[in-house]
């Protein structure tokens, strides 16, 4: 399975080592799905990663948030996104849509987010977008299955 997971589930996931987002990344170590990104992905965690409230509460430096991105680009699926890959679908946050983009030329099946602009899509092109909590419930499925 190919996934895109949106960046307040990355930065969750550093606040909040006991929560959905903590056991997604947990599946992510134990191969259970590919996990995709783009540039724009990557700058974006980073950037959030070091806003000053959320520092204030990971407590990682800029060399720690650093290391956490170089993983990302060690080992995470990197989607390149050429203009053709480019649209416009979350009109009350544009932001989003780096998100969709990446989902649909990476060929994700799933979208991991908190984010209620792109949870009320519920899908797009086939994607599904899920909560953290969803997506473990998807693949608690799948492994019993």
């Amino acid at each position: 399975m190919r996934v895109v997971v949106d960046t307040n589930v990355v930065v969750s996931r550093y606040l909040a080592p006991r929560g959905a987002p903590s056991l997604v990344f947990e599946h992510w170590r134990l191969e259970h799905f590919v996990f995709l990104v783009s540039e724009a992905i990557l700058q974006e965690y980073e950037r959030v990663l070091k806003y000053e409230r959320i520092r204030s509460r990971h407590k990682m430096s800029d060399e720690e948030v650093a290391e956490v991105i170089e993983g990302f680009y060690e080992f995470a699926v990197l989607v390149p996104i050429g203009p053709e890959d480019r649209f416009a679908v979350v009109k009350d946050d544009p932001a989003d849509d780096k998100f969709l983009e990446c989902a649909a030329a990476g060929g994700a099946e799933c979208i991991v987010t908190g984010d209620e602009h792109l949870l009320a899509l519920e899908q797009y092109h086939g994607i599904q977008i899920l909560s953290p909590a969803a997506f473990l419930a998807v693949l608690s499925s799948k492994e019993s299955a």
